[in-house]
């Protein structure tokens, strides 16, 4: 039987509060951290209108257009079969003509965008300086969190939860006795970490340098390269046999119906 608990109020004032003010605190003076570590140096144009600055609004721009374009094409593959042949001829050579096709990568295009951007020692510095503003303040709020605040209980959730969030919301409490609503200190200093986003985001503006999801997927790589995926889904596209299925559902039909009528 879980057990209830009497949070006090000493723990809400010297426990809850504080911990989530600092929070918001570092979140913002990290933001503005990270604004004077950016590099000033412009980037070369030609770097800029190839979409190989990950920071730049255009580089952000054509990785959305190649997503869109892969999309359409693979949309194009599932229902290639629910359209006449030439319409789909024509389709197919719009994508993946060698002159304009939106498929068609050039050969001298083909290195890895993310092996060009580490090519430029600036480009990598500023990575790096944006990956040490995320881990730094972070090992020493965690840390902070670790030796002031370990074992607390620090806040409970106002509806029931299963067995499955004990390991998620009680991080660090080793009683399986206690209701999984309770909260521990050390867990609720995780879900601010990932849950302010939307608070920045209303501080901070929509463009803020708080969102610490989308940094460690930066720091695992871009996960992304647009000329490896526009040819495979040319290849994929190229060998497409079309075979329109639209008649033999008249038929299928005319068969159906018939059975009915007899």
């Amino acid at each position: 039987m879980a057990e209830d608990l009497v949070l006090g109020t000493a723990i809400r004032d010297w426990v809850l509060i504080p911990l989530s003010v600092v929070m918001v605190l570092i979140g913002i003076l990290r933001y503005f951290v990270s604004k004077l570590m950016r590099s000033s140096q412009v980037p070369d144009l030609k770097i800029v209108k190839e979409g190989q600055v990950s920071d730049s609004p255009i580089f952000e721009f054509r990785i959305s257009i190649f997503r869109q374009v892969i999309v359409r094409a693979r949309n194009l593959r599932a229902g290639a079969n629910f359209i006449p042949s030439k319409s789909f001829r024509s389709r197919r050579v719009y994508f993946s003509n060698e002159e304009n096709g939106l498929l068609f990568v050039p050969k001298g295009q083909t290195q890895n965008a993310q092996a060009q951007m580490f090519s430029d020692p600036n480009m990598a510095m500023d990575m790096m300086k944006k990956n040490l503003s995320m881990i730094i303040p972070q090992t020493l709020t965690f840390a902070w969190v670790n030796f002031f605040f370990s074992g607390f209980v620090a806040a409970k959730i106002p509806f029931p939860l299963t067995q499955r969030f004990r390991s998620m919301l009680q991080n660090g409490i080793d009683l399986s006795t206690v209701d999984v609503s309770y909260v521990s200190s050390r867990s609720w200093y995780f879900l601010n970490l990932f849950g302010l986003r939307g608070l920045f985001s209303l501080i901070l503006g929509e463009e803020n340098a708080t969102d610490d999801t989308q940094r460690m997927m930066q720091m695992s790589g871009f996960g992304f390269d647009p000329t490896k995926s526009l040819s495979a889904e040319k290849d994929g596209l190229d060998i497409v046999q079309h075979e329109w299925v639209l008649p033999k559902f008249e038929h299928r039909a005319e068969a159906v119906l018939k059975k009915l009528i007899r």
